[in-house]
Formats: C-alpha cells, sequence, structure tokens
C-alpha cells in the first residue's frame, strides 16, 4: 500500500551507535505523538493475546551531516511542515522538562542538531530530504 504521506527520520551520522538508536527512538515516538493518524491498530496473535500497535506506515531513516541537518531543518520550516527535532544537549537531561528547557535556552541558528523527523505529503518529504542518504 502507498500512502499519500511520507514519514523520514534524519540522524546525524557521525553519532555513536546508541546514541543514534536513543535519538531515532524518541523522534519516533513523538512521530505518533503529533501525527496520531500515523499509529495503525492493535496486533492479535492467533492466540487472541493482544499487542500494542505500530506506526502504520514505513519510516526512512536518512544519515547527514551536521550541516545537512540544519539544512533539512531549514527545507522544512520554509514549507510549513513541522519537525520534531532532537538536540546534543539532550543526551544529557533526563526528562521532558528539562529537554524542553535545553532547547529553549538556543537559538534555531545554534541548535546542534542531530536528529529531525517529519511526516507530510510525500513530494514535500522527497523535497526536504533531497541529496540525503538513507542510513546503511
Amino acid at each position: 500500500m502507498q500512502y499519500d504521506t511520507k514519514v523520514a527520520i534524519v540522524v546525524r551520522k557521525d553519532l555513536e551507535t546508541w546514541r543514534k538508536l536513543n535519538c531515532v527512538s524518541f523522534l519516533a515516538g513523538g512521530l505518533s505523538g503529533l501525527f496520531p493518524e500515523i499509529v495503525g491498530e492493535p496486533y492479535r496473535d492467533g492466540s487472541g493475546t493482544v499487542y500494542g500497535p505500530l506506526v502504520r506506515q514505513p519510516i526512512l531513516i536518512f544519515q547527514a551531516e551536521a550541516s545537512e541537518l540544519v539544512r533539512t531543518n531549514e527545507r522544512a520550516l520554509s514549507r510549513n511542515v513541522t519537525p520534531l527535532i532532537f538536540t546534543a544537549d539532550l543526551f544529557a537531561t533526563s526528562n521532558d522538562a528539562d529537554n524542553r528547557a535545553a532547547v529553549a535556552n538556543v537559538p534555531r541558528e545554534a541548535l546542534d542538531l542531530v536528529g529531525l523527523a517529519l511526516h507530510a505529503e510525500r513530494k514535500t518529504i522527497d523535497k526536504i530530504v533531497k541529496g540525503l542518504k538513507l542510513h546503511a
């Protein structure tokens, strides 16, 4: 099935593996909060056991240099797409209030972006992530 929308996460390629996974996990969770329509129905196995729902469509994971993350963020904002962001400062915090404060204390042009998540129409996402490579 092809959806009218596309979901993309962009992660900075020079991060340690655990940081990439942490970043992508937080961003994916945020996507389901901001866009509840991307969450599917609960699963049920053949024994009747119920499991939680997953995001209903593929999430493309891209890698980027720091400068490419900044460019991608600006492309999203210029197209009225609300990006979800993860900054390097968030690795040092331990709760949501401190996370928001860490971002609020830094102007946009100085954010040390390590990850972005995006959800929009397919063609819009394609324009925003143009030139980025899928994460290998």
